[in-house]
């Protein structure tokens, strides 16, 4: 599954997911555009590792909620590191608000990022991927695209926009050479829990309890790591998956079957 001498772009790679993701392609050989824009510390800390792992990145900086950042960003990508082989649409806002809590201006700001912004990546690359006949697009999504919850209902829709937004945009740049795949990750543990107990001296023993109940909720007796999510991008970046296009693929270690 080689991705060597990509050149990939991964929004929101400061932090969780898609530093696991910049981390993994770094590590199978590929020229990683590390994308932030506002977790610069996150950023510098994924580029100081895979500098560490003799991996090759640099950083950029973009709001995904406007299209004239976007358009810049794509335009320094492709003049430092070289045409964009692989795009990782993966920032996104995250509020966690339950339905009376969103007003106007958190509606406004989670669709701009999380379904706005995964829309204007696309086009933004496209254009070079066109001229050479290749390219992998890979939308990061979620569970909540395929089934409601109690979580956030604004979030819930980003996904399921995010899915529809994948399935159409694989039908149009097919004939191009291009596939356009997503990733719907089940709970992924990016440390937060970890972070917030840091101080509590209880902390072991919430662990230990929240342990408890991962094995009775996730059938494979724990929630997902980054690198889980990373590994299934590297495959969809790489030319074993050019018959793979228009998929949702839910990497959720089989919790929503309980």
């Amino acid at each position: 599954m080689s991705i060597a001498g990509k050149v990939a772009l991964v929004t929101g790679a400061g932090t969780g997911i898609g530093q696991g993701i910049a981390l993994e392609f770094a590590r199978r050989g590929a020229r990683v555009a590390v994308h932030y824009n506002r977790s610069e510390a996150g950023a510098l800390e994924t580029k100081r590792r895979i500098d560490e792992a003799g991996g090759d990145c640099f950083i950029v900086q973009a709001d995904v909620a406007r299209q004239d950042e976007i358009i810049a960003m794509v335009r320094e990508v492709e003049q430092r590191g070289g045409s964009i082989d692989i795009l990782v649409n993966n920032a996104a806002v995250q509020l966690n608000y339950d339905l009376f809590k969103h007003d106007e201006e958190t509606f406004s700001r989670m669709m701009n990022t999380n379904v706005k912004g995964y829309w204007q990546c696309i086009q933004a690359v496209v254009p070079a991927m066109k001229q050479k006949g290749a390219g992998r697009i890979i939308l990061i999504s979620s569970v909540h695209a395929k089934r409601p919850t109690d979580f956030d209902p604004v979030y819930a829709m980003t996904k399921g926009a995010i899915r529809m937004l994948g399935r159409e945009s694989a039908i149009e740049l097919a004939p191009y050479g291009i596939t356009v795949n997503m990733i719907e990750p089940g709970a992924v543990d990016v440390g937060k829990y970890e972070r917030i107990l840091a101080d509590d001296p209880d902390a072991q023993k919430k662990l230990e309890e929240r342990r408890k109940r991962q094995l009775a909720k996730f059938p494979m007796g724990r929630v997902g790591v980054p690198l889980d999510v990373a590994k299934l991008a590297a495959f969809i970046a790489s030319d074993e998956s050019e018959y793979l296009t228009g998929s949702a693929i839910r990497l959720d270690g089989g919790s929503m079957l309980l």
